[in-house]
């Protein structure tokens, strides 16, 4: 080995931002290098030279990466090896890691939650990483500095994602990359949003997004009751106004305790799953599933949940505190005109009420108030900017109006009382070709669902994060945009359409039997739409279940409310008392069955499904800054009688599932069968199986149950074949008993009987003398293959476990061998041995003599001879 000193002259620029460096680096031959850094181990870089080292001599400089290095070499002989490794090695000492800024959240129940910051996403407005055992949330927000200024809303986007290295998998897509979002994450994303959204100021228009990302699942820890307050804790450490902060939380009822956060395996097991969200002085969100239970119960996990969020909130708090970020300053709305606005109140006001009073459709109405505001226009002459702001004050004053003649003269835009449900009317059985249909019509709004029942092979799979495995049970929602007399393209579902979907999936889901064989698929097509779509599907589809034959255990129905209230921005509290004197009187309307109009312009979108017997889901959605258990609870008892009323409705329209099933539905037989069955079921080979659903024209599935047994599916459009396809696995999993009395199918035909096949795969001997009372001598013109007859098993050989049958056992004695009634033995003929009655194995065709191999006649009736290897062969 040789090895030369070679110092580095300055470096003209480095990529690490030092000026200079100069080490001394020794140069080894082979794969492997020795480096000795001497001077200055901050910077270092590794090259390599396929020419000797003694050919660098005539190179004045060497250029490597973004390093221009001037060598020089204190060795003129030449080395013999033809490839070095000069290493200048960097050793530069590490920054210390940044310490985070952080809070421990102790929700009583479970794993503590830690909220960091100051470490990750740096340049985000606002981040935050949350920490629940093994779950790792991050969630960054940014804001525009400024806003459009044609833009009079706030344009958020939430997106929450679920990375699969989270829980060490590969994405089963192609491309094995995470995709668009999953339906899944479409619902986190929402939770989010509806919780988040309400919390900014009205004046503020700058696009906003939250990114909430899944970096690490625990199995154990939910974390779609974690996203909301990762984000409000974003929002809460940022520049951005926010007028929180809010948290959210699951809370489940599993054998009557309720716990807040439960871990998954409790879920399943929850009579309530509710996801609440709230600030610490009111509620503002709530989502989920219960399985028929009552108000008051309801209420109850609401507070429950309220209780935790508080802790949450302060938390929030004393994260933002430590932070210390100030809120930017922010002008987004238009400058104002006093003098405009008044006057356009004074010429609009009074017509915009008369309108509301005109109890026109929804269509007419709109058409009314536009031309209002056209006449406005007409009279005026403005520039754009002034239009523009006129265009502005038109909406906010036609809401105003409009939410004060509601409050003043308790009526509604439709003339209804505030509690009263549209006129109803339904049809089932609208489509002949489908397994299930039916028209809910309520008012402007009509849903048409349509029912598809299908085998365990139509499962859906899920392959995801937190949620993977299959689902029988599909509802999917389509909002196309003639419903609202509209003109868009068709496209993708959008976030609505899932998430209205999902509610009146898990609306109808509690109520679906358990050991319903079929896997169903719900589609509803809105065909008009105003207001309450999502509850005019659950109806639709409750029904369209009974027409397919669906055994519900109650009819579900669902109803919309509303709230006006005459501050929206005064905050309902839990300790508020109403009633007390002295306090502040706050006007407010609870509106049932609620117009898309009323919808826009109020406070409240509460959707509530249930049956006779209780709650099934819900979904509330606030405007104002939150709401109070006293409202709450007015909402649901309001919402609890209307829902009884629609329920009286669909019942005069079917009230059960029909029976028998339409004769085009799918026929399911499903039954259990001894796990050591299921090979002889499949065959070598998957020939047995195969062979049965090509004969009956049946599709055959088998599951697994448990160590012991087995589920067979057998499904077929034709009755009579899926009974075909039953009856033979039965019967190969049948075990013959001696005594029964078996259908059997003649095989084959031998000179001394015939071989049966009386069970699938069993098949006995049935000896001539078994035949007939009478004496025959042979077969023919008595049986032939391909008969079918009745037989009775009479003999099991205990040794070989082969089968004897019987047809004469079945056969009224004739009147001459009435002498054998009196105990006389039946003989068999001399000619045939002991031993070929004892029946044959599966396959074997030839009766067995003591010896356990079968007698060969001769032609002249002597004792049968021993059969020779050429025989054997042969035979």
């Amino acid at each position: 080995m040789g090895f030369v000193l070679l110092p580095i002259a300055a470096a003209e620029h480095t990529s690490f931002g030092h000026p200079s460096f100069r080490s001394r680096v020794r140069v080894q031959d082979g794969s492997s290098s020795i480096t000795d850094n001497t001077s200055q181990p901050d910077i270092g870089i590794t090259f390599h030279l396929q020419k000797p080292v003694w050919k660098l001599r005539s190179q004045r400089h060497l250029l490597i990466s973004r390093w221009r290095i001037s060598p020089r070499l204190a060795c003129s002989s030449p080395d013999a090896s033809h490839r070095h490794h000069f290493n200048i090695t960097a050793g530069s000492k590490s920054a210390p890691v940044p310490e985070p800024i952080s809070v421990t959240i102790d929700v009583g129940s479970g794993e503590n939650i830690i909220l960091e910051t100051g470490v990750l996403a740096r340049q985000a407005d606002g981040a935050v990483l949350l920490r629940c055992g093994k779950t790792v949330l991050l969630a960054s927000v940014c804001s525009s500095a400024s806003a459009d200024e044609n833009i009079d809303f706030l344009p958020l986007s939430v997106d929450y994602q679920e990375k699969f290295s989270a829980a060490g998998r590969f994405p089963g897509n192609f491309v094995k990359r995470e995709a668009k979002l999953s339906d899944y994450e479409v619902l986190i994303s929402r939770l989010v949003d509806r919780a988040i959204r309400p919390l900014f100021p009205d004046d503020y228009h700058a696009e906003t997004q939250i990114v909430i990302t899944l970096f690490s699942a625990d199995p154990t820890v939910a974390p779609d009751a974690l996203a909301a307050l990762a984000a409000s804790a974003a929002l809460a450490v940022s520049d951005i106004p926010f007028q929180g902060p809010v948290s959210e939380v699951r809370v489940a009822r599993v054998n009557g305790k309720l716990t807040v956060n439960p871990p998954v395996a409790d879920i399943a097991l929850a009579d309530i799953n509710l996801v609440v969200s709230g600030s610490h002085d009111s509620i503002n969100m709530v989502e989920g599933q219960m399985k028929e239970v009552s108000k008051e119960d309801m209420i109850e996990a609401i507070l429950v949940a309220h209780d935790a969020i508080k802790i949450q909130c302060e938390a929030q708090q004393q994260l933002a505190a430590r932070v210390g970020k100030l809120k930017r300053e922010y002008s987004h709305e238009r400058p104002g005109n006093p003098e405009l606005r008044a006057s356009m109140h004074d010429f609009l006001a009074h017509k915009i009420r008369d309108v509301a009073r005109s109890k026109l459709p929804k269509h007419e109405r709109n058409a009314a108030f536009d031309l209002l505001f056209d006449q406005w226009l007409a009279s005026q002459e403005f520039d754009e900017d002034e239009e523009a702001l006129s265009k502005l004050y038109f909406r906010q004053i036609k809401k105003k109006t409009i939410r004060e003649f509601v409050l003043q003269e308790r009526t509604r835009l439709d003339g209804r009382n505030l509690d009263e449900v549209r006129s109803i009317w339904s049809a089932t059985d609208v489509l002949p070709s489908v397994h299930g249909s039916c028209v809910f019509t309520r008012g402007e709004t009509q849903a048409l669902a349509t029912i598809t029942l299908g085998t365990k092979s139509d499962e859906q799979m899920l392959d995801g994060v937190m949620n993977s495995g299959s689902s029988r049970f599909l509802l999917h929602y389509n909002f196309p945009s003639f419903c609202t007399g509209e003109i868009k393209p068709n496209r993708a579902p959008g976030r609505r359409e899932i998430g209205h979907g999902n509610l009146a999936q898990r609306a109808i889901e509690p109520m679906l039997p358990a050991d319903f064989p079929y896997t169903i698929r719900v589609v509803s097509d809105v065909l008009e739409s105003n207001g309450s779509s999502s509850m005019a599907t659950v109806c639709a589809t409750s029904l369209a279940l009974f027409d397919a034959g669906v055994p519900l255990a109650r009819p579900v129905a669902g109803i919309a409310m509303g709230l006006i209230s005459a501050d929206p921005h005064a905050e309902f509290r839990d300790d508020d008392d109403i009633d007390a004197p002295g306090a502040p009187q706050r006007r407010y309307a609870i509106l049932s069955d609620i117009l898309g109009d009323e919808d826009a312009l109020g406070d409240m979108d509460f959707k509530l499904a249930g049956t006779a017997a209780g709650l099934t889901a819900c979904q509330m959605d606030i405007k104002m800054r939150g709401l109070d258990g006293h409202l709450l609870g007015e909402a649901i008892a309001q919402a609890e009688r209307g829902r009884a009323h629609i329920l009286d409705c669909m019942n005069e329209c079917q009230d059960k599932a029909r029976s028998p099933m339409k004769p085009f539905v799918p026929r399911i037989e499903s039954f259990p069968v001894p796990r050591k069955f299921v090979g002889a079921i499949i065959g070598q080979g998957g020939k047995t199986i195969q062979s049965i659903e090509k004969e009956t024209g049946a599709k055959i599935m088998i599951m697994e149950k448990d160590d012991e047994w087995s589920v067979v599916e057998v499904s077929s459009p034709n009755h009579e074949a899926c009974e075909r396809a039953v009856g033979t696995i039965q019967g190969i999993c049948m075990v013959p008993e001696l005594g029964n009395t078996y259908k059997g199918t003649v095989k084959t035909i031998t000179s001394f009987g015939a071989f049966v096949q009386f069970l699938p795969n069993k098949e006995g001997l049935l000896h001539i003398s078994e035949v007939s009372w009478s004496r025959l001598a042979d077969l023919e013109g008595v049986l032939n293959e391909g008969d079918e007859l009745e037989v009775k098993l009479i003999e099991i050989d205990e040794r070989s476990g082969k089968y004897r049958l019987s047809r004469r056992a079945l056969l009224p004695k004739p009147a001459a061998d009435a002498a054998d009634d009196s105990g006389a033995p039946h003989t068999r003929p001399a000619s045939v041995s002991n031993g070929a009655a004892e029946g044959a194995r599966d396959g074997d065709r030839r009766p067995l003599r003591s010896g356990g191999r079968p007698p060969r006649r001769t032609n002249d009736g002597d004792a049968p001879r021993r059969r020779t290897q050429a025989s054997e062969n042969s035979s």
